[in-house]
């Protein structure tokens, strides 16, 4: 197999994975009930893919003579690290195959698409502009047919393709009442949509504090922030707001003048006691009773989802207290309930300690440490500073839910963390285009 077949066939299944996630929650959820012998298959065709991608990656560094150079990365180290302990859990803690097979999926899709994406990148940077063009496709796809959900399809459409409370309901409301819809998009729920929209907000605000846009480009930020706006609005996640303010305020401080920082944070203090004396004083009003705090005493739930996440943090903290070392990959999360011992866990770190008990949890904020610790020092790229702001907010809301579970939001971060962290113009490394015969620099965004 030649260099350039490699090469092509590691940045394809890239590109395909990136756009994929775009639809891959209706179309594999349509595809499965027509073939539901194949479901688990088709699920799972983009983990399939990056496998195939992690082999070809292997060999590639191995043609070019970089693997010591990889595995001597502490961000590689930790990857390997950390999916190797799962394994480990795997034999020690056994909850049958089909259970620990799809947790292991869950728990490690993510980084190796990241291992997959940094990789690659590493052995032919000047592929980063067709990688980031993928993750923009996607972007735009699911922006936009959030906005046509919004705005002109009705509130079950996606039920026409099998969307339901057996598989995924076509929309939620907030604690039962159907006045405050909760809308989907093309992902699992109105959580990772609010999610999603956090990614599209950090990028946007950190491209107009580090480009110098022009007309269209102003429009174009513009635009991409509003419509985020709308798409986190009408998922009602309180989660996924306080992320976004988070993302916010965190890359405008980052990428302001040191002698405008403490201004900002003065400002952001005063708005955060004004706009907490504001929810006071209007908590008995629908909006605030329903939207913000999902606690509406005339209508509704029995039990609200506040009481639904202390008793879940609860629960989890005392088990991770009870359990140093987890109780096994699968033991929770969607994975659990293939198998008899179903437990959802609302707390990203409790998910992770639960999985693989203590030590996994400090390899992965080692690992999602290191990362953030990469984009900041490379924050005067508007990409590193829009991931870097973004995963801080992504950080908050695992705090509440097991935001790296769902895989749209999941692959899109790390995979743009893999690309933000390279420091490509910075080290000068040198590629032949393809096609071209020149050689050239590569620059980071």
């Amino acid at each position: 197999m030649t260099d350039r077949i490699v090469q092509r066939l590691l940045v394809g299944i890239i590109v395909v994975v990136a756009v994929g996630m775009a639809v891959h929650t209706p179309l594999t959820l349509w595809a499965g009930l027509q073939l539901p012998e194949y479901a688990l298959v088709i699920k799972a065709w983009k983990e399939i893919l990056m496998g195939i991608g992690l082999a070809l990656l292997i060999y590639a560094a191995a043609r070019t003579q970089k693997v010591q150079a990889l595995l001597a990365d502490r961000l590689m180290q930790l990857s390997l690290v950390y999916s190797g302990l799962h394994f480990v859990m795997m034999a020690i803690f056994q909850h049958g195959l089909d259970t620990a097979g799809a947790g292991l999926l869950i728990d490690l899709r993510y980084v190796l698409l990241f291992v997959l994406v940094y990789g690659t990148l590493y052995l032919y940077p000047v592929y980063r502009q067709l990688i980031l063009r993928a993750f923009a496709l996607a972007a735009a796809v699911i922006i936009g047919f959030a906005l046509l959900q919004v705005f002109v399809l009705p509130k079950d459409v996606l039920a026409t393709i099998g969307y339901s409370k057996e598989t995924i309901s076509p929309y939620l409301t907030v604690d039962d009442n159907e006045d405050y819809i909760r809308i989907n998009g093309t992902l699992r729920g109105p959580n990772p949509l609010g999610a999603y929209a956090v990614i599209v907000i950090g990028l946007a605000v950190a491209t107009a504090m580090r480009w110098k846009l022009g007309r269209r480009g102003v429009w174009l930020v513009i635009g991409g922030s509003a419509a985020a706006g709308v798409m986190l609005g009408a998922s009602h996640s309180r989660s996924a707001m306080i992320a976004a303010a988070v993302a916010l305020l965190a890359a405008v401080v980052i990428a302001a003048k040191p002698q405008v920082r403490r201004r900002i944070v003065i400002a952001a203090s005063i708005v955060g006691v004004i706009g907490l004396g504001a929810l006071y004083l209007l908590r008995d009003t629908s909006f605030v009773a329903n939207v913000i705090l999902h606690d509406d005493p005339h209508i509704g739930a029995e039990v609200t989802s506040n009481a639904g996440h202390v008793d879940s943090l609860q629960d989890g903290t005392e088990r991770m207290l009870r359990q140093p070392l987890g109780a096994g990959v699968g033991s929770t999360g969607s994975a659990s309930l293939i198998g008899s011992n179903p437990l959802i866990i609302e707390n990203q770190y409790l998910f992770i300690a639960h999985e693989v008990g203590w030590l996994g949890l400090v390899v992965f904020a080692w690992l999602f440490g290191e990362i953030l610790r990469r984009l900041y020092m490379q924050r005067k790229s508007a990409l590193a500073l829009g991931v870097f702001a973004s995963g801080i907010g992504l950080a908050v809301i695992g705090l509440l839910l097991p935001v790296w579970v769902d895989d749209t939001v999941s692959i899109t971060w790390w995979g743009l963390a893999a690309v933000g962290v390279l420091k490509m113009g910075n080290r000068g490394w040198k590629t032949k285009k393809a096609g071209s015969g020149k050689k050239e620099k590569n620059h980071g965004v």
